[in-house]
């Protein structure tokens, strides 16, 4: 590889190469267009994150709903019993914990892009401080994680 191939000075002087992402990788010009793809990446994250959002509420909701609706169905009269009775709850389970767990790793993967796209020469693409540009993906995504874990206890402990 030559050296016009490398572009951090450091690893040029200690001989190995870049390790793990890095925006200095890139040649960056804060031009209008880079910053509106800036902006446009930006945007994705954001639309991305909002996907595992709805993603883990419908597996959170739809967990819930199994179990709340095969409850409901033995307690009919008529019904004839299941040869399985503990297979839908474990479901619902299964379902909720894989939303919480979405949340988890989507809240993670957001945090981490977000923070690669402020870094190195990408943050003066941004034409703004990194207080200008908040959003309550955290916040909302916090708060359907206590929803999620709220739901597995109260199906795991028979509460509902």
């Amino acid at each position: 590889m030559s050296d016009s191939a490398h572009t951090d000075g450091a690893s040029l002087a200690s001989g190995s190469p870049p390790v793990g992402p890095s925006a200095d990788r890139f040649a960056v010009r804060a031009t209008a267009s880079d910053h509106f793809a800036w902006l446009r990446t930006r945007a994705s994250v954001e639309r991305t994150m909002m996907s595992w959002i709805r993603t883990a509420v419908s597996l959170i909701g739809f967990g819930f709903t199994i179990v709340q609706f095969f409850q409901r169905m033995q307690e009919l009269p008529g019904v004839n019993p299941t040869l399985h009775p503990a297979a839908p709850r474990d479901l619902g389970l299964a379902l909720i914990g894989c939303g919480i767990v979405a949340l988890v790793i989507s809240i993670w993967q957001y945090h981490w892009t977000i923070g690669y796209l402020w870094s190195g020469s990408f943050a003066q693409l941004a034409g703004m401080k990194n207080e200008g540009m908040q959003t309550p993906l955290y916040a909302v995504t916090f708060a359907l994680i206590l929803i999620g874990m709220y739901a597995f206890g109260a199906v795991l402990l028979h509460f509902v």
